[in-house]
């Protein structure tokens, strides 16, 4: 059988990393209460975490960047599968077209600027700039969410900025794999323009594999609706998972693959979908928090410290110039107002994706580039730092933010999927035009019902007549077909009150 020692790890060991593992999973959930409370992203707690233990924290040794991006980009698929699968085609319908010029078009602009910044101001080689460039133009959905979740955006902005951060992964890890082995193996580089043809080549590739499985996927999961919740969800993400590994064999974007893959199951309207969400999400917290404190131990403290005035200048320039740069280039020909405009510009926070692919140079020998990884670390972390918290001030004071939002609720019951049935909640907020109107007044389509009012933490069934008021939260039940309808009712009278549909001024 051999020498068990020999094995290299053994039961007490598996012991200790399950405890490790536990402790940092209870911590990290109880940090989402701080960072809600707090108005910071997640990611800073659980980069702490990652610091914490880390080699000059507790000494737990961690120092391989190839295992880093590759359990990196693991976690990336199933962050980008929970994306799709949570998002509804509705809501970001109307924008996919400004988001994927934001994510091709905004990400040239953006690299463009920083290269040239660090190029004059820093001094730093043409080629090393025009990586990190690439490195940094990413931006990072966990982040922006975890701010945004209290801030009512209207559909089109939220949206404009959730289809962004899914579309733009793709484009940004091909540009800098594409950047890393031209500077390291300079004698076998493509000329630029074959690099842009290829790269077209495998985005085009990876949507149509991922489109593919996605919808085939979703005809093999209807006709296995009839298994258990928990076996059909893992399915379900399974099929996400499929399109990346698929595309990236056939050496097209997976990251394009999974995310449109999931998008596609996400609202082909399959059985289970409260379980499928819920399981998606679990993954997708666990595939952040794993992600964030794995690269939190990667980081040096010392190192990064360095890094302070350098990734000060780069995020500065980052900041003010080519993120409102990439955003005027992109939005403009679609008639973005510039309030909108100004808004994105300030919400595009990086996160996760650059800390990650920082890791890219290194594993493919890039010489010279040992320093990238904690400037972009730390870049990230100032910024987080400065953007987060003013984020739902800067909508408010651009005057952004939507009177009310109706969000859905999951809740697992068996009665309201098989009745097609789905559950939102709408919250009366400060200035929302809900406030003193009766539940009658509403004039939700036929089928539609407020079923609870949450005041003052009592609850009541409302009838007719129940006037509402500020600080209600309201829990509908509509049809499913009948769910953009109400939610549209919803937002006319939260805008023109009681008289919406009839004035003409609204």
């Amino acid at each position: 059988m051999g020498d068990p020692a020999a094995a290299g790890f053994d039961l007490s060991q598996l012991s200790l990393v399950l405890l490790a593992g536990s402790l940092v999973l209870v911590v990290a959930v109880a940090a989402v209460r701080l960072a809600t409370h707090s108005g910071l992203p997640t990611l800073l707690l659980y980069l702490a975490i990652g610091l914490a233990l880390g080699r000059e924290g507790l000494g737990i040794p961690f120092d391989s960047e190839q295992m880093a991006q590759v359990l990196g980009y693991c976690a990336l698929v199933l962050i980008l599968v929970e994306g799709g699968l949570t998002t509804k085609w509705s809501s970001i319908r109307a924008s996919v077209a400004p988001a994927l010029a934001l994510s091709t078009v905004g990400v040239l602009v953006s690299v463009a600027v920083v290269a040239v910044a660090l190029h004059q101001i820093l001094h730093t080689d043409w080629r090393i700039s025009l990586l990190i460039g690439a490195i940094l133009a990413s931006t990072d959905a966990a982040a922006v969410f975890s701010v945004l979740r209290v801030v009512p955006l209207p559909r089109r902005l939220s949206g404009m900025l959730e289809a962004e951060s899914g579309f733009n992964d793709a484009p940004v890890v091909l540009l800098v794999t594409a950047l890393s082995l031209q500077i390291a193996h300079p004698a076998d580089a493509e000329p630029w323009w074959a690099i842009g043809l290829l790269a077209v080549a495998e985005l085009t590739g990876g949507a149509l594999i991922g489109l593919a499985i996605g919808w085939l996927g979703g005809k093999l999961m209807q006709r296995l609706a009839q298994g258990t919740s928990g076996l059909f969800s893992l399915g379900v993400v399974a099929v996400g998972v499929l399109a990346y590994a698929a595309a990236a064999t056939l050496h097209t974007s997976g990251f394009i693959a999974c995310y449109l893959a999931a998008l596609v199951l996400g609202n082909m309207h399959l059985s289970h979908r409260q379980s499928v969400t819920g399981f998606a999400e679990a993954l997708g917290w666990l595939a952040q928090i794993g992600l964030f404190v794995m690269l939190g131990m990667l980081a040096r403290p010392s190192g990064i410290v360095e890094e302070i005035p350098r990734a000060i200048v780069v995020g500065l320039v980052l900041l003010l110039v080519a993120r409102p740069l990439s955003v005027l280039v992109s939005l403009t020909p679609f008639g973005v107002p510039w309030r909108e405009q100004a808004f994105l510009s300030w919400a595009g926070l990086r996160g996760a994706v650059p800390v990650v692919l920082a890791t890219v140079p290194v594993t493919n020998s890039v010489p010279g580039v040992e320093w990238v990884f904690e400037l972009v670390f730390m870049l990230v972390v100032i910024f987080t730092l400065v953007q987060a918290p003013l984020l739902p001030w800067v909508a408010r004071r651009l005057r952004v933010t939507e009177p009310a939002l109706a969000t859905g609720v999951v809740v697992e019951s068996v009665p309201l999927e098989q009745l097609g049935a789905e559950m939102l909640e709408v919250a009366v907020v400060p200035g929302s035009r809900l406030a003193g109107v009766e539940v009658y007044e509403l004039r939700l389509p036929r089928g539609a019902n407020v079923s609870l009012v949450v005041r003052d933490e009592a609850t009541f069934v409302p009838d007719a007549h129940t006037r509402l008021l500020t600080g209600d939260r309201l829990l509908v039940v509509t049809p499913g077909a009948l769910r953009e309808a109400t939610e549209a009712r919803f937002r006319a009278v939260s805008r023109a009150g009681r008289l919406a549909g009839w004035r003409t001024d609204v």
